[in-house]
């Protein structure tokens, strides 16, 4: 791909934390692509991890916002506008945390204000921002936006618990906002289901590593990196993939339609 693919563009993109962070990533390849973006997390996130030296390597500015205030969310796309000279090109939402699961509540035996809460933050934030945008009017006429999702919206993965209903609310955000934002803008609105990837968040799920390997074995290619990711949504936020809308794309090495492979077939 050309390292202009997205010079012009400006974008927001919400959730690095650290190095492992998917979004991390992403933000580095834009960068290399030629865009000028915002990076945005909650502010204890920005406590704990080190989004702002990402901000000095891409040349970025930091906007603290929690993704469930509406008040911050829209405080946020202003300065987000006025920083970049302009509306936004693109948006990625990368953000995610199950209560439930932090504290080992068994999927059986939620506390449901814990569930509550997760799904805010994990889904119901990504309609916070597309509704703020779209009220604003802050989005520029054919962006993209996306929201990482994972296969457990679809299928049952036990140790996933209450991040399972997450992603699939996500996901049908997606398409339903979908129709509003591109009949009204021509703007498009997907879902990136990636592997399992070892990030911070990612790791810290009961029996990921075991996982990790067994999705590995599984799949033809072998696991998608936060890296390759990171490749897909600059391919998702650039023109060359502008009549792609409310899908749920699998970035996941060919996972998804495996039934069975062989190659695990020893260990079973």
């Amino acid at each position: 791909m050309s390292d202009t693919l997205l010079k012009g563009k400006r974008g927001i993109i919400f959730g690095a934390l650290d190095e492992q962070s998917i979004a991390w990533q992403v933000a580095e390849k834009c960068h290399q692509h030629g865009a000028s973006f915002v990076l945005s997390n909650a502010p204890v996130a920005l406590r704990m991890g080190q989004i702002q030296s990402l901000g000095e390597k891409v040349n970025a500015s930091v906007i603290a916002a929690d993704a469930t205030n509406m008040d911050d969310l829209e405080a946020l796309f202003q300065k987000s506008v006025d920083t970049l000279g302009g509306k936004i090109d693109f948006i990625l939402h990368s953000i995610g945390m199950g209560i439930n699961v932090r504290k080992n509540k068994p999927y059986t035996d939620l506390n449901y204000d814990w569930l509550q809460k997760s799904l805010d933050i994990s889904a119901i934030s990504f309609h916070r921002i597309m509704q703020t945008a779209l009220k604003k009017d802050m989005l520029a006429d054919g962006a993209s936006i996306l929201a990482l999702s994972y296969i457990a919206a679809q299928r049952v993965f036990p140790d996933y618990s209450e991040m399972a209903e997450a992603k699939a609310l996500l996901e049908s955000f997606a398409r339903s906002f979908g129709y509003h934002l591109g009949a009204q803008k021509g703007i498009r609105v997907n879902t990136i289901s990636q592997s399992p990837t070892k990030t911070t968040a990612g790791s810290g799920i009961k029996g990921f590593d075991d996982f990790f390997d067994y999705a590995d074995k599984m799949s033809p290619l072998g696991n998608a990196s936060a890296d390759s990711c990171a490749d897909f949504c600059v391919a998702m936020f650039s023109d060359l993939t502008r009549m792609i809308t409310m899908q749920n794309l699998y970035h996941d090495g060919g996972f998804s339609s495996m039934g069975m492979n062989p190659a695990v077939l020893p260990e079973l």
